[in-house]
């Protein structure tokens, strides 16, 4: 009979590739929570459970700035002046800022996504109203293109240089060596 390995079979990594303090559960839902730091007993606060990554590591970036101050590693560093902080460092109210600022994130991110569908809108329907050229336009083509059909076939035209080899270019008569080997 072989030998069982030892350990864990399946290794799958929950830990979002970007995003600190937040991983996923098994039904696609993103998870929050943070260390309480400087206790010895490794006290966590559980932030709660989030349909997209971004909510969670915007929760995980107010508890941060709770527990942690200034020197907090934080997600999202370019909008931590917008957060609402928690009045204490409660666990209650770091938990219910961290829903609220998700929350807010959430209406801010569809808010936005409804403005870029909307633009997008008002792009396709001007792009269609350019593509779509005037019959003067199709006429004008149609003229262009029965006028080169009617012209008699051209020959190419003549070479730069002469096709007997001989150089009569006064640029080529310079005395100046290709390589010099010298330095």
């Amino acid at each position: 009979m072989p030998k069982k390995r030892a350990g864990r079979r399946v290794f799958k990594e929950t830990r979002h590739p970007v995003y600190r303090g937040v991983r996923r559960r098994n039904n696609n839902k993103w998870v929050c929570e943070i260390r309480v730091p400087n206790n010895v007993n490794n006290t966590r606060i559980w932030l709660g459970t989030y349909p997209t990554p971004e909510m969670a590591a915007r929760a995980h970036d107010v508890a941060a700035l709770a527990l942690r101050g200034k020197s907090a590693c934080l997600n999202f560093a370019d909008s931590a002046s917008r957060l609402q902080l928690p009045s204490s460092t409660d666990p209650e109210d770091i938990r219910r800022a961290a829903v609220e600022a998700a929350a807010a994130f959430a209406a801010e991110d569809s808010a936005q996504q409804e403005h870029q569908e909307q633009k997008d809108v008002n792009k396709a329907s001007e792009f269609e109203v350019n593509v779509v050229p005037a019959v003067s336009e199709f006429e004008d083509w149609h003229d262009l293109v029965m006028s080169m059909a009617d012209e008699p076939l051209r020959s190419p035209p003549h070479p730069a240089f002469p096709r007997d080899g001989s150089n009569d270019v006064e640029i080529f008569d310079v005395g100046l060596p290709l390589w010099s080997f010298s330095i």
